[in-house]
């Protein structure tokens, strides 16, 4: 999970979308598989945390829904996304040595950033998922990727926005785009997370920069054959 600029959080959750994502309409039938992950995410993560994850769920398969993408690949890696979230620096930097991922000098001084490959490696370790698309979709939750998959994309942005992040304006805008056009909202998404990171001051990943550049550039092709994305692409770049 990554954070998003403290201007777009607020206490509380967001009524509308809240009310869009019923759990009871949106979710797949229940299976042995659903139930043993979350029971042992009970046992990893706090309380707190199993709420996001759930939240996260059901706003990946609503905008899976929406896009018509697998739902049930969009909620299998949203429930996944975040196994290693509270795994300790030592054992992400351990299995991620261990699986021969290259890491960087930004992941060495902050590996919590590798939670995100690692909750992949449990996924196919420990849950024994194979699709490559559910795994990439967990690996790429918290930076990125400028290869994302639009599944991938539905994990990234159900994760930024879930409705636990809040309801202002802005988060409800890209709430809205993301129902609307998953290109133009990953890279909306991926922006307004440099903004944060620059006004913090804190070191910026660059599969994070290389995320937006990506996807602003597909949608900037877009524009050319579509008026209205170019009358989008010029207000998502004032705001």
């Amino acid at each position: 999970m990554r954070e998003l600029p403290k201007a777009l959080q607020t206490e509380g959750t967001s009524p509308q979308v809240d009310k869009s994502i019923a759990l009871s309409r949106l979710l797949p039938p229940p299976d042995r598989s659903r139930a043993r992950v979350l029971f042992w995410l009970k046992g990893q993560v706090p309380e707190t945390r199993i709420r996001h994850i759930l939240r996260v769920e059901q706003f990946a398969i609503e905008l899976a829904q929406r896009h018509h993408l697998d739902r049930e690949k969009a909620a299998q890696a949203a429930l996944m996304h975040d196994l290693a979230k509270f795994f300790k620096p030592k054992r992400l930097l351990s299995m991620a040595i261990a699986e021969g991922l290259e890491i960087d000098p930004i992941e060495e001084m902050n590996p919590h950033l590798l939670h995100a490959d690692a909750g992949a490696i449990v996924a196919r370790d420990e849950f024994g998922v194979t699709d490559s698309e559910v795994l990439n979709a967990i690996r790429h939750h918290t930076l990125g990727s400028p290869e994302m998959s639009l599944l991938g994309c539905v994990v990234y942005l159900a994760d930024g926005l879930e409705p636990g992040r809040g309801a202002t304006p802005e988060l409800e805008e890209l709430r809205d785009l993301s129902r609307q056009d998953l290109i133009q909202a990953t890279w909306r998404v991926a922006d307004a997370s440099l903004r944060h990171l620059i006004q913090a001051g804190h070191l910026i990943h660059p599969r994070t920069v290389q995320t937006r550049n990506a996807f602003l550039q597909r949608f900037k092709q877009t524009v050319v054959k579509d008026p209205i994305a170019k009358i989008q692409l010029v207000k998502g770049i004032q705001t």
